[in-house]
């Protein structure tokens, strides 16, 4: 046998203009799949991604958002958007961004008629640092100038409904919104009542809150408890 034949350098590059075009036709195809997939996607799913499709987060730097209030949650949509609200490290300003009005209002929709999560069973009810954040959720501390929590925050009797339910969310995201609130890296109150009751916190009744409400269940907004 001769030795092998050697293509031509016109060969060559016929070869190389098809592995260009099927390269390039193999993307194009990936990026339409990819398209189609996207644009059949509720607005919700990529919420999702962080917050689960059940609004019950795995990780507790991301907010459970099942059965809270939906007027609460598109405002804090819009405050991440319009740079009111900063306190996450950036990560919710570039979903905002992409999130029109409608996928707003049907997101916030959808996470609010979710059955609400349950209580966090392994915190220890009824230790002194329950009690005191029982204490301050249901009556204050008027000594201190503590106004109670359920005021605003009680699912039943709250005289501001625009204000999140607080219940049977992770202890630890609490307490970080709390210590936020306090030290001003949180200002997207239009009142600046949080700011205001924050400040009068200790790091102790920080923590009796954030055990306390974690602890309880959280009721519908029609007064049901969560299952």
């Amino acid at each position: 046998m001769g030795p092998p034949m050697t293509p031509s350098v016109s060969a060559r590059r016929e070869w190389r203009t098809t592995l260009v075009l099927v390269a390039v036709g193999s993307t194009i195809s990936f990026a339409r799949a990819d398209m189609v997939v996207t644009d059949s996607m509720q607005p919700w799913e990529t919420c999702a991604e962080c917050h689960s499709l059940d609004g019950i987060s795995v990780m507790a730097r991301f907010p459970k958002l099942a059965g809270q209030r939906s007027d609460y949650i598109a405002k804090q949509v819009r405050d991440f958007r319009d740079g009111r609200r900063r306190n996450d490290g950036g990560q919710m300003a570039t979903i905002a961004a992409e999130i029109d009005g409608e996928g707003l209002a049907k997101s916030a929709a959808y996470f609010a008629a979710l059955p609400a999560p349950p209580p966090d069973a392994s915190l220890t009810a009824e230790s002194e640092e329950w009690r005191r954040g029982a204490a301050l959720y249901r009556r204050g501390d008027a000594a201190s100038g503590i106004e109670k929590c359920s005021s605003c925050h009680d699912e039943k009797d709250s005289k501001r409904p625009d204000a999140p339910l607080l219940k049977a969310q992770h202890a630890a995201y609490l307490t970080k919104q709390l210590r936020d609130w306090r030290s001003g890296e949180r200002r997207n109150d239009l009142s600046q009542t949080m700011p205001a009751i924050a400040a009068k916190l200790s790091d102790r009744d920080v923590s009796a809150l954030a055990m306390f409400l974690a602890s309880q269940p959280r009721l519908r907004v029609h007064g049901e408890a969560a299952q």
